[in-house]
Formats: C-alpha cells, structure tokens, sequence
C-alpha cells in the first residue's frame, strides 16, 4: 500500500507521531536499495521520499516487522545513513507492526555505540490506527481505509469502516482495488464479511460492483452455479433503473466472455443499449448455457 500510494505515510507520521508536515507535501518512491558499492544490498521494505524530487527535505525507511528481529537492529542504522548520504536530507525510520508485543520490541532504543548516537525507532501498533469512517476521508487516502477494515473484529463501526472500505476502492485503479478487495474480504470475520456483501449488493458503488461480477463470471465459467447467482445479484442491484440495466447488460458480457463467447459490435451494442430489464433477463439466462452467440438473441 505504500508503494501505491506514498501520500499514506506522511498521513501516518502526522496522525501518530504529530509530525509537521504539511498536507501539501509532495510525496514520491525511492529506491529501496539503500547502498552505493557495499556488494552486500541493503534493502528496506519501502522508501518514501518527500518534498522537491531534485532535494527531497525528508527522506522514509519504512519498514513492515511481523516480529522482533535482532539483526535488524544493526541494518537499521545502515539503511537510515545509507539513505542520508545518497540524498543529502533527514532521514527517519517508521516501523509498522501487527501487534502490542513485536511494536514494544521494535520501538527499543538502538545503541550504535557512538557517543549521543541512539536511534529509537518510530513504531506504530497497526492495532492502534482508528479506523475511517469518513467516505470522503476514504477517498482521499484509501489505502488507509483498507487499514481500518484489515483491522475489523466487529462491532458498531463495522458498517460505517466497510461503507468508508468500498468508497475508497472507487478512488483507486481497478487492478489495485481488486487486489485489496480480495485481500480485506478473506481475512474479515465471518459477519463483517456478511456487511461487506450486504453492502456491495444494496449500495451504489458502481466499481465494487464490477468486481463482483467479474468474479462471478469466472465462477460460472468454470461451474459453480452460486458464482451466476451472485454476479446476476450484482447486475440487478445497481440502484436506479436505468443503473440495473447496464449492471445487467455488463453481467450479460462478461458471462458471455468468461465462456469464450465473443459477440460482434453489433450485437455488443444491442446489449449495451437495451433497457427492457424482462428481456435483460432472458438474455442472461441464455447466455448461462448458450453454444454460440446467436443462441443467446433466438
């Protein structure tokens, strides 16, 4: 996420650790590889680098530790002077970490044995970021929307961090959503998975309801007739009239295209542009087990 979207660690410095960076900053990737001709590479997980790309005022090391390591603790310092040398500009090093024990242990002081030379880690539990609720804050920075709903175990922000969830998945690339989509929806509690898809079905998230019939139509492809029924779901939930008959006639196309059925312009265009939601229907049924595109219009 942070490589998507390097904005978001600033926001997390400013929000935790009350740093005075102003929200117009520039933000932009570095390099990763942090030495010159050392033939050992020093690699973070992440560099963000803030301010003029020619002479950046601040530079990130951020790195992401599922739990303590004590070699870290001597490459630490060599990817934060590494990064100083190479651009000439303050460097700091953001630690996130799952849980209380492993951001205690990284947050440790770290003696490099020079007099007055201690690096003390900036940590942040991820257990410990609240979570948005805010749609419009979700669409500025969605990556930290996908944050708070990675984070759900339920109760009465559930709803209110999945709304804020699919908002911020409108705001971003379509390959980028999906995989963040994917990625939040198996690992939700078996309810807020159910509020997630409650929510998909009911609300006018135009692009969360493209995933969902994408993924339908590749169910159906290859058998599983639930997969159909939930993307035919999608395709009848779109909200207003003529908003369900686009969702329907784009689950027509991609049922049609995940069974290698390939229709003309013309008959693309008849589909597109048809509103009667009866005839839809039937369209759509015929597509589950037409053999050729003409079998889908007889």
């Amino acid at each position: 996420m942070v490589r998507n979207r390097p904005a978001l660690v600033p926001e997390l410095l400013r929000t935790m650790f009350d740093f005075d960076i102003a929200e117009t900053s520039k933000s932009f990737l570095g390099s990763e590889a942090l030495n010159d001709c050392d033939p050992r590479e020093y690699r973070c997980d992440a560099a963000v680098m803030l301010g003029d790309p020619e002479k950046p005022s601040l530079g990130v090391i951020v790195e992401v530790q599922s739990r303590p390591s004590k070699r870290k603790r001597y490459t630490w310092p060599a990817y934060m002077a590494g990064m100083r040398a190479r651009k000439e500009c303050d460097v700091v090093l953001l630690v996130l970490c799952p849980d209380k024990t492993t951001a205690a242990r990284c947050a440790e002081p770290i003696e490099t044995g020079h007099p007055g030379w201690i690096l003390t880690p900036l940590v942040i539990n991820l257990a410990d970021i609240s979570p948005i609720t805010d749609v419009d804050r979700a669409r500025r920075l969605p990556e930290l929307a996908v944050l708070g709903a990675l984070l759900m175990t339920g109760g009465p922000e559930t709803r209110p961090v999945l709304h804020a969830f699919c908002a911020a998945l409108t705001a971003l690339p379509r390959d980028i959503g999906g995989k963040y989509y994917d990625h939040v929806e198996s690992r939700l509690p078996a309810e807020a998975r159910s509020i997630l898809r409650e929510i998909m079905k009911t609300e006018n998230y135009e692009l969360q309801s493209e995933f969902a019939l994408h993924y339908a139509a590749i169910g159906k492809a290859e058998g599983k007739a639930q997969g159909w029924a939930e993307g035919r779901a999608e395709g009848r939930a779109e909200g207003k009239a003529e908003g369900a008959a686009e969702g329907e006639a784009r689950s027509i196309l991609k049922v049609m295209a995940g069974r290698g059925l390939e229709p003309s312009d013309e008959e693309r265009a008849r589909i597109q542009s048809c509103t009667d939601k009866e005839q839809l229907d039937i369209w759509l049924d015929r597509a589950i087990s037409a053999a050729t595109v003409a079998e889908v219009f007889d």
